[in-house]
């Protein structure tokens, strides 16, 4: 009978280290994200206002930054991890050259898919503070974290915080929600 409290407590104390943010996740005061509409290498158009109603997450790189080269991977694996449809993930290449992107994502992560901001301006709206810069968007399109730098996102601190905020949060908001 002991061990039915003592499994209790543990859940417990994992559900709250889950919502904690992981070290290097900034918090951000949950302004309106900035509007991004992009193509990717096969002229397919993404657009964030589009994926409202679950968490999104808006990934700046490019294949020169070494940080980037080596997160590419931990991305894949989160893609794999936590299912589209509770978070979304939109890689924006700043400024590089189809070729250029192609030739990386074809060796690096094959499964992933990239929208190019060919003249940076969308790279400019979002003002991320270098590269590589990971933005969490929630369910109503507001911005409540920031990763600057390379990340480990398939660690298991970050895959427990995005389980916990996706499973709480992917649920379809009324309009003017907060």
């Amino acid at each position: 009978m002991r061990a039915i409290p003592a499994v209790i407590l543990l859940l417990a104390s994992w559900a709250v280290a889950a919502a904690e943010p992981p070290p290097g996740l900034i918090q951000l005061d949950g302004r309106p994200a900035p509007a991004l509409k992009l193509a990717d290498l096969d002229g397919r158009t993404t657009d964030l206002a589009a994926l409202r109603g679950r968490w999104v997450m808006v990934h700046f790189w490019a294949s020169w930054c070494g940080p980037c080269r080596r997160e590419m991977p931990t991305l894949e694996t989160l893609a794999r991890e936590i299912p589209a449809e509770r978070l979304g993930m939109v890689l924006v290449n700043t400024a590089e050259t189809d070729d250029e992107v192609f030739a990386f994502l074809t060796i690096v992560a094959p499964s992933l898919s990239t929208l190019m901001d060919r003249d940076g301006r969308v790279t400019e709206r979002w003002q991320p503070r270098g590269l590589p810069s990971s933005f969490l968007v929630d369910p109503d399109g507001r911005l409540r974290y920031l990763a600057l730098g390379g990340r480990q996102w398939d660690s298991l601190a970050y895959l427990d915080f995005l389980e916990f905020l996706t499973a709480r949060d992917s649920r379809p908001r009324p309009a003017g929600g907060q």
